[in-house]
């Protein structure tokens, strides 16, 4: 008798969730539910509870939205960034490096680990001006691959 009647305060006053009563009390949460469904409140509380959990996806589906389109403005700037630099290293106005056309290339080239240098892979078709080989391609302050 003493749970019912601890279940029933903590369920319709402290208004806890069922799981949380049955771990607290060590009973079975069918038990809880049972309890509580005998209880002339129970309806009541039923769409209360309802109408709380409806609020609280509303606020959190709107928090969500809010942080995607942050999210998304930042994406959006990265891809501006890139864009433009990409169209710096890309226009006809001024000579393509060797090392940003093998960034923009990657895939035409390898890595030669004797050398530390990119090599132009066999089986590509490419035009003359294409550089066959790339030096100078690791960071010797940080002993990292550039690109």
């Amino acid at each position: 008798m003493a749970y019912k009647q601890e279940i029933i305060t903590k369920f319709y006053d402290l208004h806890e969730k069922l799981s949380v009563i049955a771990k607290e009390l060590n009973v079975n949460p069918s038990y809880v539910t049972k309890v509580i469904q005998k209880d002339c409140r129970y309806i009541p509380e039923k769409e209360y509870r309802a109408k709380i959990s409806k609020e609280n996806r509303k606020k959190s589906k709107c928090e969500w939205i809010r942080n995607k389109r942050h999210n998304d403005k930042q994406l959006d700037e990265y891809v501006k960034l890139q864009h433009n630099q990409a169209s710096k290293e890309l226009s006809y106005s001024s000579e393509m490096s060797d090392l940003a056309f093998a960034k923009w290339n990657r895939q035409m080239f390898r890595y030669d680990k004797n050398s530390s240098d990119l090599v132009l892979r066999k089986g590509f078709k490419y035009a003359c001006d294409v550089p066959k080989r790339v030096c100078n391609i690791i960071n010797p302050t940080q002993r990292r691959v550039i690109c």
